[in-house]
């Protein structure tokens, strides 16, 4: 491909992207692999300088942009080189007319700026990500991982965590694939930590997923107690299995619930929990370094929905967790209506709950937990608070 053929080739590329994010469609990453897997003559570095192009355009653009053209031109304002190579030459772009508009800079959507919370520094939000990796206590020490992988270093403050630059392919070693790591995010980690889950618990993650957290869960609790993974989708409750054998992590219990109807499916549990963690879903705000054209996909009329979501899992989780125990509520999101506002609201609702204090050295206390933020704690960004049921 010619350099003004990959301009070409981003523009088409964004442009599904676009309508992607305006229809709920798949993600940028999907799209990108889909694209490339039908033009087999796009050599390697055809692909990462169109792939390149593609986020770069995505990063500067807060609001979604018109048109996968006008993205690219926004782009070209700031690197001028990219301009000449609108040429119109074969699979090239259309030079650009005088007065032809690019996608506005910035990093947020406008509508969105007041909701975020006071501290986030929104410029750190979209820079690129490390790869952070937790080492699997179930399996090994962070002594014996460590000088496998001279690439990385460790994270201060968590004894189990290490950091490999962008884009190191982890999931090609070894050591990912005998299960001694896992690829989790600092933040995420600390969460965990938060937690402070231990052998002989019970403990529920209501909102697991593909079970990241309920993994470290499983380490922190050594393989002993009772542990407990939720969810109402099942696709990616299934996920988990494999996952938890190349861990080591077999004892973990899964639960598929019904939509709408968990409180039946959680009644055997009821007060019978140390641990609770409500890892809800939320905007996303948090991870923007990972998918930066989530911006465009969120919506006010989407960000109440999840509002109104969090507050309904809350609600049924909190009544599963036994006189002094702990439901750990998290989002990875920096919204206060989902955090702050969220963990407030909770308590004026249930009598007898209290917010924990969270020692931690990362994070600021924010309301009634932490908030952990791109710029300020170098991972991505959460709230989490812990609340505690009266004895």
């Amino acid at each position: 491909m010619t350099p003004s053929a990959r301009i070409q080739a981003a523009i088409d590329l964004l442009d599904a992207i676009i309508a992607s994010a305006r229809d709920g469609g798949p993600a940028a990453d999907t799209l990108i692999a889909r694209y490339f897997k039908e033009r087999r003559y796009a050599g390697s570095r055809d692909r990462r300088a169109v792939r390149d192009h593609v986020y770069d355009a995505i990063r500067r653009a807060g609001e979604r942009p018109d048109t996968g053209r006008a993205a690219m031109i926004g782009l070209a304002q700031d690197q001028p080189d990219l301009a000449t190579l609108f040429d119109g030459s074969p699979h090239a772009p259309l030079p650009i007319e005088p007065g032809e508009a690019g996608a506005e800079a910035g990093a947020v959507p406008a509508w969105l700026q007041p909701l975020l919370a006071a501290p986030v520094e929104q410029g750190a939000l979209l820079g690129r990500a490390p790869v952070d990796l937790r080492v699997n206590r179930l399996k090994a020490a962070p002594a014996d991982v460590a000088p496998l992988l001279p690439d990385a270093a460790p994270i201060p403050g968590l004894s189990d965590a290490l950091r490999l630059p962008e884009g190191w392919p982890i999931e090609q070693q070894p050591v990912w694939t005998d299960g001694l790591v896992e690829v989790q995010d600092a933040g995420s980690q600390w969460i965990a930590a938060a937690c402070d889950a231990q052998p002989g618990m019970t403990v529920v993650d209501l909102c697991a997923g593909a079970g990241g957290k309920t993994l470290a869960l499983a380490a922190a609790m050594a393989g002993q107690g009772r542990l407990i993974a939720a969810d109402t989708i099942r696709t990616r409750l299934a996920r988990l299995e494999p996952r938890a054998q190349r861990a080591g992590a077999t004892f973990i219990e899964t639960l598929l619930l019904d939509q709408s109807h968990e409180a039946r499916g959680l009644a055997a549990l009821q007060a019978q929990a140390d641990l609770v963690l409500v890892d809800a879903p939320c905007s996303g705000t948090g991870t923007w370094r990972r998918n930066p054209e989530a911006r465009w996909r969120l919506t006010p009329a989407r960000l109440d929905r999840l509002i109104g979501e969090q507050a309904r899992i809350l609600d049924f989780a909190a009544p599963l967790v036994k006189p002094g125990g702990v439901l750990l509520y998290a989002t990875c999101a920096l919204v206060d209506r989902e955090g702050r506002d969220q963990v407030a609201a909770f308590l004026a609702r249930h009598a007898g709950w209290a917010a924990d204090a969270i020692d931690l050295p990362v994070g600021r206390a924010h309301g009634g937990g932490t908030l952990l933020t791109p710029g300020h704690d170098g991972s991505d960004g959460f709230f989490f608070a812990r609340l505690r049921r009266g004895a």
